[in-house]
C-alpha cells in the first residue's frame, strides 16, 4: 500500500519539497500529489519586473514534473482536517477531499495591508501574479508626470520602487519608509542605495508611517498628504489563513509551529515549509519570510520525511543566511553579505556586477524548480513499514 504524501502549494518551497521527495523515494512505495491553484510556477521574486511590463518565462507545472511520479492537481485548497488527515480542495470537477498520510503545508503568504484604512480598496500589491498584472495595467495607463507612491522600505519595496522608476522615468516616483532608507544595511550598502535612488530621481520619505490610503493620495502620521495616482503596498506578508482554522498549532500570525525538522509540534504527520512555518534559525531567531529561508526549510522537511519513512538518519544541517540579494532595476544591484542570523557585515557588492549576481541567483532558483529531481540518487530509498500489532496490516511510518 502506497504512502500518500500531499504537498499544498507549488511555490518555491512546495515544488522543491515535492521534487526532492520524488527523487529520494521509490514511486511504488509513495504517491505524491502536488496541489496548486495555478497551472504554472510563478517566479515570485520577479513580480516587480512583470509589473512594469516585462515578460516572464512560462513554467507549466505539468511539464516540470513530467516523468517524476508527482501528480499535479490543479485545485484551490479550501480546508485542512488535521485530525482526519484530509484536505478539502475545489477544482475543475468541483469539491473533493484528498486523504494523506503525510502532509507538506507550503501555502506561503500574500500581502499584508496591516489594517491601514483604504489599503485593500485602493492600493496595489506584488505578492501574487494577479496583483502584479493589475499593477501593470495601472502603471501602463499613467500619463507622464503622474505620481506613484511605494509604501514599505523593505527588500520588496526597494526592488519595486527602483524597477518602476527605471522603467518609467517620466513618472514622479516616491518611497515611504517607516524607518531610515536601508538602515539595516552596511554603510557601503546604504551609500550605494542612496546613489541609485538619486540617479533614478526617487523621492524618499523616511521615518514616515502611512495612516490611510485614498484613491489619489496617502495620508501620513505627521499630517502630510502625498499625491498618488497609484499606491503600491509592500509592508510585509501575511500567511495563508487556512492553517488558523485547523487543529494545528499556529502562532498569533497564523504560521505553523514546527520543530527543527519542520514537523508540526501538534500533528507529527504534518510538515510546514517556507513562509507558512514558524521555524527558528541561528541565534534562536525566527527565520524571516523569504525565498532564502524557504529553500532551507523545504530541503530540511523533505529529508526528514525521507529519513522517517525509510528508517534513515534525520538531517542535521544548520539553517543560516549568507547574503541579501537586491535588484535595483535591471542595471544596478546590491548584494549585502550577512552573518548566519541575517545581520549585515561590512562587505557588500554593488553596481552592475551585483545586478548580474542577483540575476544568476534568480535563474538558479528557477532552474532548480524546473528540474525538481536533478542530482537525485539513481537508486531511490525503500519505505520501511512500521511493525504492526498482531492481526493488523503494516503501514509505512509517518
Amino acid at each position: 500500500m502506497q504512502h500518500r504524501i500531499v504537498v499544498l502549494g507549488a511555490g518555491y518551497t512546495g515544488t522543491v519539497a515535492a521534487g526532492r521527495l520524488a527523487g529520494r523515494l521509490r514511486p511504488e512505495d509513495v504517491a505524491i500529489t502536488l496541489v496548486n491553484a495555478e497551472s504554472d510556477f510563478v517566479e515570485r521574486v520577479r513580480l516587480h519586473q512583470l509589473a512594469v511590463g516585462r515578460s516572464l518565462k512560462p513554467r507549466p507545472l505539468a511539464e516540470m514534473f513530467a516523468g517524476t511520479g508527482v501528480e499535479v492537481r490543479l485545485a484551490r485548497v479550501t480546508g485542512v482536517d488535521a485530525d482526519r488527515r484530509t484536505v478539502a480542495v475545489t477544482g475543475a470537477d468541483g469539491a473533493e477531499e484528498l486523504p494523506y498520510d503525510t502532509l507538506v503545508y507550503a501555502l506561503g503568504s500574500g500581502w499584508n495591508d496591516q489594517g491601514v484604512p483604504g489599503t485593500a480598496e485602493h492600493a496595489e500589491q506584488l505578492a501574487s501574479r494577479p496583483g502584479a498584472l493589475r499593477l501593470r495595467e495601472r502603471l501602463a495607463a499613467l500619463a507622464a508626470g503622474q505620481p506613484v507612491v511605494v509604501v514599505g522600505g523593505g527588500l520588496t519595496g526597494l526592488e519595486a520602487v527602483t524597477e518602476i522608476a527605471e522603467a518609467r522615468p517620466d513618472l514622479d516616483v516616491a518611497l515611504v519608509a517607516r524607518d531610515g532608507l536601508g538602515d539595516w544595511l552596511s554603510p557601503k550598502g546604504r551609500r550605494h542605495l542612496r546613489r541609485v535612488f538619486g540617479r533614478l530621481g526617487i523621492t524618499v520619505h523616511e521615518h514616515t508611517a502611512v495612516t490611510a490610503v485614498e484613491a489619489d493620495r496617502v495620508a501620513t502620521a505627521d499630517g502630510a498628504s502625498l499625491p498618488a495616482a497609484v499606491t503600491v503596498w509592500t509592508t510585509g506578508f501575511a500567511v495563508h489563513p487556512i492553517a488558523r482554522a485547523t487543529a494545528l498549532e499556529v502562532t498569533d500570525a497564523g504560521q505553523l509551529v514546527v520543530d527543527a525538522t519542520m514537523r508540526s509540534v501538534s500533528h507529527p504527520d504534518v510538515y510546514a515549509v517556507g513562509d507558512a512555518a514558524m521555524a527558528m534559525g541561528p541565534g534562536d531567531k525566527p527565520l524571516r519570510m523569504s525565498c532564502a529561508s524557504g529553500g532551507f526549510t523545504a530541503w530540511q522537511a523533505a529529508e526528514a520525511i525521507v529519513a522517517r519513512l525509510t528508517g534513515g538518519k534525520l538531517p542535521n544541517v544548520p539553517i543560516r543566511y549568507y547574503n541579501q540579494c537586491v535588484s535595483l532595476g535591471r542595471r544596478e544591484g546590491l548584494i549585502q553579505f550577512v552573518t548566519a542570523d541575517d545581520r549585515a557585515v561590512r562587505a557588500a557588492l554593488t553596481g552592475r556586477f551585483a545586478a548580474l549576481y542577483k540575476e544568476l541567483v534568480c535563474k538558479g532558483a528557477a532552474w532548480s524548480v524546473a528540474n525538481p529531481t536533478f542530482g537525485m540518487p539513481v537508486r531511490r530509498r525503500r519505505v520501511v513499514p512500521e511493525p504492526a500489532p498482531a492481526g493488523a496490516t503494516a503501514t509505512a511510518r509517518a
